[in-house]
């Protein structure tokens, strides 16, 4: 059975909220893959409501874009920590943190209801589990505390 990072990852030891690039990979025609950890909560002391995540998810899908180009996905954790970003480009995580930061400044005070993309049924497998008040208020407290570039040790970013 291959080994998971993230079930190797000491959740402990890490110091939220932070951005870490968890893996590089080359596909066979040498096309690089970017994984990274967008941690929000100290794991095993809080999680966001479904509600919460579920919306953030979606405006991180259409905000994070503007920002950095190349992105593949971006999906929650299943603890509701954070968020697994996956891109075509290799960026730094002081980049990533900044354009996260930018992202989620954006939410908190630029978003209304009508700016959040697939919340009706015909666009959205769980239509009826968003709340942009909730996702503006957690997304308030990541900003608030900042976001470091390195996991382990806190270095907050600035936007430059």
């Amino acid at each position: 059975m291959a080994e998971v990072e993230s079930f190797t990852l000491d959740h402990d030891a890490v110091k939220a909220p932070y951005v870490r690039l968890i893996a590089e990979e080359t596909g066979p025609k040498g096309d690089v893959i970017a994984n990274y950890d967008l941690r929000f909560l100290q794991p095993n002391e809080q999680e966001m409501p479904t509600a919460c995540i579920h919306t953030i998810e979606h405006l991180l899908a259409d905000l994070l874009r503007d920002e950095l180009p190349g992105i593949i996905d971006c999906s929650p954790f299943g603890c509701r920590t954070g968020f697994h970003l996956m891109t075509w480009n290799v960026y730094s995580t002081t980049e990533v943190a900044q354009s996260l930061t930018k992202v989620l400044t954006k939410v908190v005070n630029e978003i209304e209801w009508e700016d959040v993309q697939g919340t009706e049924r015909k666009n959205c497998g769980n239509y009826r589990d968003h709340s942009l008040i909730s996702a503006k208020e957690w997304c308030r407290q990541v900003i608030e505390q900042g976001i470091s570039d390195d996991a382990f040790n806190r270095h907050v970013v600035t936007l430059p």
